[in-house]
């Protein structure tokens, strides 16, 4: 049975979107793995990659998805604080504060420096 492997977002500015992802991944505990070929940076955790920053592969312009969106899962409401005030402190922009989102679903949803839109959620009952 297949799982998901990774995620990637498209930048225009990768030095800026480094340097937020860089400041951003530490918070679920993911660090710089290598550089990219396209100029943009891979993150993982134990040697496994599971997220990149990269410059597209076609060379046209990077743009966010309307409706796609990368999640980030937290065991607690406060890591899901801290991720969300993390990426605004960065220069992010909120889609919809921490609030609860649901019977135990804790939820809060934000946008990178190029639009590319990050979910963080925990789930307790």
């Amino acid at each position: 049975m297949g799982e998901l492997a990774y995620c990637t977002v498209g930048s225009n500015d990768l030095p800026r979107a480094k340097a937020f992802y860089d400041a951003l991944l530490c918070v679920v505990g993911l660090a710089p793995l290598f550089e990219h070929p396209s100029g943009g940076r891979v993150y993982g955790r134990d040697g496994a990659f599971s997220f990149a920053v990269l410059g597209p592969f076609d060379g046209l312009p990077a743009s966010s998805g309307n409706g796609s969106m990368v999640a980030f899962r937290f065991d607690s409401r406060s890591e899901v604080e801290a991720f969300h005030d993390c990426a605004i402190a960065l220069g992010g922009l909120s889609e919809g504060g921490p609030d609860a989102r649901g019977p135990g679903w804790y939820f809060a949803y934000c946008r990178d420096l190029d639009g590319n839109k990050l979910c963080a959620y925990c789930v307790k009952p």
